[in-house]
């Protein structure tokens, strides 16, 4: 009998400007059906448009990124709390700042 075969290690690297991340506060997914779309957008307030910073064209495997979000979010919820999604929580009027995401 063989032995069983051991898992591929798999070297990511990340160069400095990726690692730094790009700020978006609404995002558009879409589907046809052999693969995802995920636009990340960023809207100034008060603005009346908005600019994709990136876009992620994924598989139908990512299904998998949605259990592993789930999962992050429920990490985060018991370290710090609940969070709300936008529209869960009385706006505030008195500040400039807006429910996205």
């Amino acid at each position: 009998m063989p032995p069983p075969e051991q898992p591929t290690q798999v070297q990511i690297e990340i160069d400095d400007a990726t690692a730094q991340g790009i700020y978006a506060n609404l995002a558009l997914i879409s589907h046809t059906e052999t693969e995802f779309v995920l636009d990340f957008i960023y809207v100034q307030s008060q603005a009346p448009k908005g600019k994709v910073r990136t876009r992620i064209v994924s598989s139908p495997h990512t299904k998998r990124l949605l259990s592993a979000l789930a999962e992050n979010v429920k990490r985060y919820e018991e370290q710090f709390g609940a969070l709300r999604a936008a529209g869960e929580q009385e706006r505030d009027t008195t500040r400039n700042r807006g429910n996205y995401l």
